[in-house]
């Protein structure tokens, strides 16, 4: 390959230690390109409020369509469940810490009424239906951000891969098994993407590109592409390898958490997988739960 291969990335912290990880793996001489997003520069209303799905790589996307960049490096549970026209995922790399984490006070050891920060509407629901008389603060920022600001609230909710990546350690954290709180679609996935017509960057990426999380995300994914919904709605599913076949476990709940649907289902075809979980909780109705979430954030 000659040239310089240009990564292009949000700003923050977290994602600059993804593009960085992305850069010790390429064996070519790179640049970073940092792109602020609608995401970064709206930081006051919900994901919902600014356009939910792709608030976060839009600009990323569009610096790769128009060659202003070779790859786009992404978190992946930010990544719409439909695809963009003209990109393509080339490589998922290796899946850190799936889970969700609470900070500052265990889940067993909140108090009544506490006051919790999150801005995630599958949190807050899975929450509400362990704890209902608990206060939802909203809290949007960085990672750094949010702890900073959760000091003045009894606990908070973050995604324990941010956590371990930038090494960061609080007194109290607790990380939350899915069947407690179920994790975003891609969460702790780093995702790659490169133009379609690419075809020497598709090779170089494959390379890099773990086989079992990309079975796994591409299952939560077509999970999620049913109902056509990202970050703004209750909804979370998580994927993992067993014994050779995939499990994948999933929920949509009532942004009230007054009712939370799971399921859980094993098969080898992704695809096929996360579209048949999907049609069993459809059948006992969560689309009536996700149209009375349209319009909360």
């Amino acid at each position: 390959m000659t040239g310089v291969v240009r990564l292009a990335t949000r700003g923050s912290e977290l994602a600059l230690w993804q593009t960085k990880w992305v850069v010790s793996l390429l064996p070519v001489p790179t640049e970073i390109v940092t792109v602020e997003t609608e995401g970064d520069r709206d930081q006051e209303r919900s994901l919902t409020e600014i356009g939910g799905q792709g608030v976060f790589v839009k600009e990323i996307q569009r610096h790769v369509l128009d060659r202003r960049a070779t790859i786009a490096v992404h978190s992946a549970k930010d990544l719409p469940s439909t695809s963009v026209d003209g990109l393509v995922v080339g490589a998922w790399l290796p899946r850190a810490n799936p889970f969700d984490a609470i900070v500052g006070c265990t889940l067993s050891e909140l108090a009544p009424r506490a006051r919790v920060g999150t801005s995630s509407l599958r949190r807050s629901a899975q929450l509400r239906a362990l704890r209902p008389d608990v206060d939802i603060v909203s809290l949007r920022g960085n990672i750094r951000t949010r702890l900073t600001k959760g000091k003045g609230l009894d606990a908070i909710f973050v995604a324990a891969a941010a956590l371990e990546r930038l090494e960061i350690q609080p007194p109290v954290v607790e990380i939350l098994d899915a069947r407690v709180m179920m994790p975003q679609v891609g969460q702790g996935v780093v995702a790659v993407e490169c133009r379609a017509d690419d075809r020497e960057m598709i090779q170089l990426l494959s390379a890099l590109s773990d086989r079992e999380t990309e079975l796994s995300v591409l299952a939560e994914r077509s999970f999620l592409r049913t109902f056509g919904t990202g970050c703004s709605l209750p909804i979370g599913a998580f994927a993992e390898m067993q014994d050779g076949t995939i499990m994948l476990s999933a929920m949509v709940a009532a942004p009230d958490g007054t009712r939370v649907l799971r399921g859980s289902l094993r098969g080898e075809d992704p695809e096929q997988l996360g579209g048949l979980l999907a049609s069993d909780l459809v059948e006992r109705g969560a689309l009536a739960l996700l149209s009375a979430s349209e319009g909360k954030g």
